[in-house]
């Protein structure tokens, strides 16, 4: 794997570090590769039970890396196919996966990086963090996902403003609108993100990844047949030793332990 992707797993937390600080976390061909191979070993893993992505250094990615884009000799019409192929491979794979997925977004997120950026289920903002859709201001189409989850969190008309205008907002900005769930500050950003992510994989992960799948199915399904689907997955978790271990609790009046069964 390439070593600009760094994966991390401790006590039922798998961290997916995007390590490419001097370049702001812009990401290649080989590098997008790479983080989709990880998103996918994480999903898969068992013993995952959430899992979190983030950056290294001031900035949580800046989408394509456009340096590298402009030195390549061969047609960027084929390395495009190829390179948001992979990039909506790694958004698929966090959207799916059957575990909370927590994105800290510990500085700037442009182009495809706000598309990361909202693939997870929770989105902590850093202070310092701004999210930019700046596409148009180089002539592309937006990708990355982004055309799909925007619309669903801000409505059409701020979605399109964003795109038509390429400004840069601010994590405070971006929480009032729907884009970031929460903003932290910046000097503890990286502790507190960490102890958020380490709560949910301690949690109750049977309920969580039918909770999460519920919600993604609930754009696209009538009330009846939602209904039946959440009657589907209570009956489950009604079943589940996660369950009883938290009723014991609340009857011994003590926090609960989960081992996601």
């Amino acid at each position: 794997m390439d070593d600009r992707i760094r994966v991390l797993t401790a006590d039922g937390l798998g961290t997916i570090t995007l390590a490419s600080p001097d370049r702001l976390n812009a990401f290649d061909d080989t590098m997008i590769a790479a983080l989709v191979e990880a998103c996918a070993m994480l999903a898969a893993d068992d013993s995952v039970r959430a899992i979190m992505l983030t950056g290294e250094g001031r900035g949580f990615c800046a989408g394509l890396d456009l340096k590298w884009a402009a030195q390549q000799t061969s047609s960027m019409t084929e390395i495009a196919r190829r390179i948001t192929t992979d990039l909506h491979g790694a958004v698929t794979e966090l959207r799916r996966a059957p575990k909370p997925v927590v994105t800290a977004v510990n500085g700037p997120a442009a182009g495809a990086g706000v598309g990361l950026a909202l693939a997870g289920d929770v989105v902590l903002a850093s202070s310092d963090a701004r999210f930019s859709l700046a596409y148009s201001k180089i002539g592309l189409a937006p990708d990355g996902g982004t055309t799909y989850f925007l619309p669903r969190l801000v409505g059409e008309k701020r979605a399109l403003a964003l795109f038509f205008s390429g400004d840069a907002i601010s994590a405070d900005e971006a929480a009032s609108i729907g884009l970031a769930t929460r903003v932290l500050a910046s000097e503890r950003f990286a502790n507190e993100a960490r102890a958020f992510a380490d709560n949910l994989a301690h949690g109750p992960t049977l309920a969580y990844a039918l909770a999460k799948q519920l919600v993604l199915d609930t754009l696209r399904e009538g009330l009846e047949t939602q209904m039946e689907k959440e009657r589907r997955a209570i009956t489950r978790t009604f079943g589940s030793q996660d369950y009883r271990n938290g009723v014991a609790a609340f009857f011994e009046k003590k926090a609960p332990t989960f081992d996601g069964r």
